[in-house]
């Protein structure tokens, strides 16, 4: 139908497995998706809270992006996915100290990365990462928070054991987490305000007023917060994860990509 988009072609670009280390000697995992062609420039994916790197909508994106020919390393945080390491243990600081090792990472073995992607939760850490990885020249945020202690006062209300023994137990997407209180002091104290109103490079904002999982005024208050050049594409009808709607992801893809090209002057 005109102005529908178009579903995403389902076809692989070349994909090879990477591992590396953190500043703590824990060795990640991480997936490189690589253009048919040399590639324009990299991209830095971090996925959402307690997610992997295989999450649908991240691997279609990234896919996306290197048809276009942007090369993409997503990568599992501590204790997620393929990433050795105890979840348990990690907090929303360690979840930067492994961005930073992923962006260092992709600078020793192919290119810094000049955009940073990420997924709810993990859109919050790339906006904490922007000063961090010096490299970066613009950032995409899908569905991400305005700030983190919504997160500790949900799990927090889930599962009050987390508080009064110091650790508790909370299912997320079927899969059972062991959560501690250190992690929700983690997102209580972060100042992410802070890091938001500091973001100079061009920001591009996704949000759908149909989220369920986090509002659209949290992308509202993103895009008066950043501080640098911003645009904000309202995803109509999408979910949190981009699943009731996958043609949207090829759309994501696309219009993330343009944005892109037009921020680095391609």
């Amino acid at each position: 139908m005109p102005g529908q988009p178009a579903a995403f072609p389902e076809f692989k670009m070349p994909s090879q497995r990477v591992y590396f280390e953190n500043e703590a000697g824990i060795r990640l995992a991480g997936i490189l998706d690589l253009p048919q062609e040399t590639s324009k420039t990299f991209a830095l994916f971090s996925h959402c809270f307690t997610c992997t790197k295989d999450l649908k909508a991240i691997v279609r994106i990234s896919r996306g992006l290197a048809r276009h020919g942007i090369g993409v390393l997503r990568f599992d945080f501590t204790g997620l996915g393929d990433s050795q390491g105890n979840f348990s243990k990690s907090n929303f600081e360690s979840n930067l100290v492994d961005i930073q090792s992923a962006a260092n990472w992709l600078r020793d073995n192919y290119s810094a990365p000049q955009l940073l992607l990420g997924l709810s939760l993990g859109g919050a850490a790339m906006m904490a990462s922007t000063h961090a990885v010096e490299s970066a020249k613009a950032i995409a945020t899908l569905a991400a928070p305005s700030c983190t202690h919504h997160l500790a006062e949900f799990l927090a209300q889930t599962n009050p054991e987390i508080e009064s023994s110091g650790a508790g137990e909370v299912v997320i997407g079927g899969r059972t987490h062991l959560m501690t209180s250190q992690l929700l002091d983690s997102l209580r104290r972060f100042d992410l305000k802070k890091e938001i109103e500091g973001i100079e490079i061009p920001h591009l904002i996704l949000h759908s007023p149909a989220d369920e999982t986090l509002d659209y005024r949290h992308a509202e208050i993103l895009f008066e917060l950043t501080g640098g050049p911003k645009s904000l594409l309202t995803l109509s009808g999408a979910d949190h994860l981009m699943v009731n709607q996958p043609q949207d992801v090829g759309y994501v893809a696309d219009m993330i990509a343009g944005w892109t090209f037009r921020q680095l002057d391609f």
